[in-house]
């Protein structure tokens, strides 16, 4: 990536100076290509006489002028994007005026072009280093700095940035630097609280808006206007204000940055940005077709986690990104801990919480490349990877735990005292440990060394005795780790005993108690029946994958999975049995007749969607070659059956729906498909809308039923942004060799936009056609090197995760990934994305080999 910033490089940097203020000027309406912007910055050297360099990348600069000097403008580099600045005085003001250039691959200032009307949008995306292709800037964490902004646009446009505008002058003619003549408006924004660079923001374009206002603060939601009919902004402020409310409640700082805006932007790179007081989400969180709940779920947990860090992360700001983890997983576990006190979905988020995001983290916590939460960041290509289910999910996994340790009123306590101590500046993991252990009085270092600082998960078994009446005569709790990660660490559980109760599988029993070392006995459960299940981690207090005994195990293939009273345990064994599919104990034929058996209990949509994709992967993936058309076969015929009995226009029916076309390959399994497409056999009470049409064209182009032609009617109904991408994803699965060559050329090319990457891709890498990948294994590597030293971090990073061959299930994949690493030395942050793959793969194989032996 360019300039690559070191740790080392920003620890010189932030010792050398103090930034004090940005004031950035912008004309955005001087072309397609290029915008002018004019950057002035004033900052302090510790050493006058040093010299150091300011980061600007993809830049024309123009003229640079330190101290009323002019700088030698040949000696910016714009691959490198490094402006030297040599002989600082003790106080400095550098002027830079320079053309930058617009992106379409998400990072910087990007630039969009809706389809249907034409209109022009922007909007900015900085994270992790990206401000610096907008303006010249010291571009780390640590060097925090006051931003004055000055935007020129065309007249029909919004500007939003971090404040609100103090002025709008509009200006009947405006003529540019390259003789352009239009109607401009000019807008003012005074200057922000002093920030990190990679929170600063812009969004301009004829976005349109609807405001409100919650206990004295300015509220703003906006969307294209293209989109406006579909923007359901009150779902949105209601969450919003139960946030607000909830954080003020719980943080005892108010929300310190004055209005807030939250903008749905086109082809977004990730799901939301929490840039201060102007928010950036993924526009696909505007529905405009019908939804189920766990999406609106989704959405708000994305819009509490993105309000968790304006105050954790804009107010208190990590030092360097080897917090990054402290940023993701505070506002992960916040946004739950409120979705499930302030928000109608309620003691379920932490359902939702156990099934997905632990999920993640525990599939990433075993690949080859797992690191510690409290991660070594050496500079930014590490730190572009590390976006990952440790991060995030794991992280957030592990405050659980620690709030189970210290307790939720003394974690808050703790909280709020270091908000009081830090506002509005930069810390490290000790600052927030320090005020944790005050007001907790828990020594907290061993906790730190335990969780933070190692890798890998635990395994969590009962291991138990009985008499002759089926009393417990013994009863513990074993713990593991494998040899190459062997900490064994403290555990907060709870130990639930659930038996059959008038049919409902119903907890009879809790103990809550510490888990240490490889065995711990658990005394207070000795002499109680052995019920019919025995759930380890009951309430999902730790971070550890969890083992079922035999009996406990047949509880649930028998029925008992869809027994329980509550959706909490259900979710919880869900995941065990998805684990030891993945681990390669349980058989993937099993796994899948689990699912197909009780699937219909699954009540929490979010559950269930996530159980169906599981199925759908395992079958792919994990199932013996030799089983694997059975195996679809047989998850088909029960999402058919499923979709027949469901509730007309329900969320579960829509469920049903979408798993099925994903599944559907047999021919009455497509004409069922094409059916509902045409309206000759659509279920009662299912809307087949923009987003529905899509996906049953998505599964009769992957079967061969439809053709380009077909997809290009499609395209005439839905000549949408979304209906672009969903295009160039069909146009990638047609089932042909010449239609994978085009979609490959399409996709190594490097002209396409961030989002219409991602979809090509997606469909170029469809599962069902694995022998027309069979070419493109030996080409990915052919390419992978330049790509990823050439493009853009996502960009690059999409083609490394997206086209490495992972469907090639078979021990050649894994050698020829091993020998690309030995003999051409990759990069660390391309060499981790390799080995993760070629980990997915043999892991596949072991799964394979499990679910073979079962024939």
């Amino acid at each position: 990536m360019a300039g690559n910033l070191t740790r080392d490089e920003a620890r010189v940097r932030a010792r050398l100076l103090k930034v004090h203020s940005y004031s950035v000027e912008l004309d955005l309406t001087e072309g397609d290509e290029r915008f002018e912007s004019v950057t002035t910055v004033r900052f302090s050297c510790a050493e006058p006489g040093a010299s150091t360099f300011i980061d600007l990348v993809g830049a024309k600069v123009r003229k640079a002028v330190l101290n009323d000097a002019a700088l030698d403008v040949a000696a910016y580099d714009p691959e490198t994007g490094r402006l030297p600045l040599p002989g600082l005085a003790a106080e400095n003001e550098l002027v830079i005026d320079a053309d930058c250039t617009y992106m379409r691959t998400g990072e910087g200032l990007t630039r969009f072009v809706d389809p249907l009307d034409q209109k022009v949008y922007l909007h900015s995306q900085f994270e992790t280093a990206d401000a610096h292709r907008m303006y010249a800037c010291f571009d780390q964490p640590d060097l925090k700095a006051t931003f004055e902004l000055g935007v020129l646009a065309p007249s029909d446009w919004e500007v939003i940035s971090n404040a609100a505008p103090d002025s709008v002058q509009k200006l009947e003619e405006h003529h540019g630097r390259h003789g352009t003549l239009q109607q401009a408006r000019r807008w003012h924004f005074p200057p922000t609280p002093v920030m990190s660079t990679y929170i600063t923001a812009l969004v301009a374009g004829p976005y349109a808006a609807v405001r409100d206002e919650h206990d004295g603060i300015p509220l703003g939601v906006f969307c294209r206007a293209s989109l406006a009919e579909h923007l359901d902004a009150g779902n949105i402020f209601e969450v919003t204000k139960q946030g607000f409310d909830f954080y003020h409640r719980v943080f005892g700082t108010r929300y310190p940055f004055g209005k807030y805006d939250q903008i749905f932007v086109p082809e977004f790179n990730a799901g939301a940005m929490e840039n201060a007081g102007a928010v950036t989400f993924l526009e696909d969180y505007i529905f405009r077709s019908r939804v189920t709940d766990a999406v609106v779920e989704r959405r708000a947990e994305t819009i509490l986690h993105e309000m968790a860090h304006m105050w954790f992360g804009d107010l208190v700001t990590m030092r360097w990104w080897d917090d990054l983890w402290l940023n993701e997983s505070f506002a992960t576990y916040m946004s739950v801990l409120c979705q499930a006190e302030a928000t109608r979905w309620g003691q379920g988020s932490w359902t939702t919480f156990a099934n997905v995001e632990k999920s993640w983290a525990y599939r990433q916590d075993q690949l080859p490349s797992t690191h510690p939460i409290a991660a070594d960041i050496p500079d930014m290509q590490a730190v572009e990877v590390n976006f990952d289910g440790i991060t995030y999910a794991k992280g957030a996994s592990v405050l659980k735990q620690l709030v189970a340790y210290v307790g939720l009123d003394n974690f808050l306590a703790g909280v709020r005292d270091y908000f009081a101590e830090h506002a509005w500046g930069n810390t490290e993991l000790k600052d927030l440990l320090s005020a944790l252990e005050r007001t907790s009085g828990r020594d907290l270092s061993s906790w730190s060394k335990e969780w933070l600082e190692t890798s890998w998960v635990n395994t969590l078994r009962p291991s138990f005795t009985v008499d002759t009446e089926g009393r417990f005569l013994t009863f513990d709790v074993l713990q593991e780790a494998p040899a190459d990660y062997p900490t064994l660490r403290s555990h907060r559980v709870a130990i639930g005993l659930y038996s059959r109760v008038d049919g409902t599988l119903t907890r009879v029993k809790r103990v809550e108690l510490d888990v240490v070392g490889a065995r711990t006995a658990v005394p207070e459960l000795l002499g109680e029946v052995q019920p019919d299940l025995v759930l380890i981690n009951d309430d999902d207090l730790t971070y550890a994958k969890i083992r079922l005994d035999e009996r406990s195990m047949r509880t649930l293939v028998d029925g008992g999975i869809a027994a329980f009273a509550d959706s909490l345990p259900r979710a919880l064994c869900w995941s065990a049995a998805w684990d030891m599919t993945r681990d390669a104990e349980m058989a993937t034929r099993d796994y899948v007749r689990l699912v197909t058996s009780n699937v219909h209990s699954i009540a929490d949509i979010t559950v269930l969607q996530t159980v169906l994709r599981q199925a759908r992967l395992a079958v792919q993936q994990y199932a013996d070659p030799a089983w694997q058309a059975a195996g679809m076969a047989e998850l088909s015929a029960a999402l058919r059956g499923l979709i027949a009995s469901a509730e007309p226009g329900s969320d579960h029916q829509l469920a049903y729906v979408n798993a099925f076309t994903a599944t559907a390959t047999a021919e009455d399994d497509l004409a069922f498909v094409k059916g509902v497409l045409d309206g000759t056999s659509a279920p009662e009470g299912l809307t087949v809308d923009a987003d529905l049409r899509w996906t049953l064209t998505y599964a009769l182009v992957s079967g061969g039923v439809l053709t380009a032609a077909d997809i290009a009617a499609e395209l005439r109904r839905d000549p949408s942004a979304r209906g672009e991408q969903s295009a160039a994803m069909c146009r990638a699965a047609i089932p042909s060799e010449s239609a994978k060559a085009e979609a490959w050329g399409s996709i190594t090319g490097g002209t396409l936009s961030g989002a219409v990457l991602r979809a090509t891709i997606s469909g170029f890498m469809d599962p069902h056609h694995i022998e027309l990948l069979q070419p493109y294994g030996a080409r990915f590597f052919e390419e992978v090197g330049r790509i990823y030293k050439s493009w853009p971090s996502d960009s690059a990073q999409r083609f490394a995760m997206g086209c490495y061959p992972a469907l090639l299930i078979e021990p050649g994949t894994v050698a020829t990934t091993q020998d690309y690493i030995s003999s051409s030395q990759p990069v660390p942050a391309l060499r981790r994305l390799l080995l993760e793959g070629a980990d997915s793969i043999s892991r596949a194989l072991r799964a394979r080999a499990k679910d073979a032996s079962a024939a």
